[in-house]
């Protein structure tokens, strides 16, 4: 499970990593050319501070696990993450932006399975 675990949350990091960076280094106009039109619904500045979070949350899934200094940061991001797709679901429902909605879900439960795992049975001990 700990294997399982690992590779959920190095997924995870990697994806959001990756849609972090392009909402910290990109302007909102190429963002919503690129797909994502629910910026239109945000200041740059929310959609900087969304960006910075998840890149954020990314480092937070890997890196204290990794370097073993404050593991309980690691339920504590994905539970970040959790929080975070909730309102992207949100988001996109008041937008009729269904297809989207289904990934946020996704997203979600893979980010709970990590928090609960992590909070509880496969918890990092020191």
């Amino acid at each position: 499970m700990n294997v399982v675990l690992w590779i959920i949350a190095g997924l995870l990091a990697a994806a959001f990593a990756a849609a972090g960076g392009m909402k910290l280094t990109q302007p909102k106009q190429k963002l919503a050319a690129s797909g994502l039109a629910w910026v239109e619904d945000f200041s740059p500045g929310a959609v900087k501070t969304i960006g910075a979070l998840e890149l954020l949350a990314a480092v937070g899934l890997v890196v204290p696990a990794l370097v073993g200094v404050a593991p309980v940061l690691v339920p504590l991001a994905a539970t970040g993450l959790a929080a975070m797709m909730v309102g992207a679901a949100i988001t996109h429902a008041r937008r009729k932006e269904s297809q989207m909605i289904g990934i946020n879900v996704a997203l979600l439960v893979l980010a709970l399975v990590v928090a609960v795992a992590r909070f509880g049975p496969q918890a990092f001990t020191s």
